[in-house]
């Protein structure tokens, strides 16, 4: 994927993940975009973990990939710094 590509993905996922986490009102875009693209790695690797594999790519699956990875980021973010 391209940059653009990777920047729109990442923002998606990030503010998908922050929806659910509940933590959109404190995060802003930049944020949310870094969220997103830390939680597609995450994500892919906790895949890949599993399964020995995963297909990289912009498709409904790699989506949910990488809401799963950011939720987890933002869960492991509120267990050390606490929701405030």
């Amino acid at each position: 994927m391209g940059i653009l590509a990777w920047i729109v993905f990442g923002a998606l996922a990030g503010w998908v993940a922050s929806k659910i986490t509940g933590r959109d009102d404190q995060m802003g875009c930049i944020t949310n975009i870094v969220v997103g693209i830390i939680g597609a790695f995450i994500g892919g690797a906790l895949v890949s973990l599993f399964t020995g594999g995963f297909q990289v790519g912009f498709n409904l699956i790699s989506f949910i990939v990488a809401v799963v990875g950011a939720v987890v980021l933002l869960a492991i973010v509120n267990l050390i710094f606490g929701r405030k």
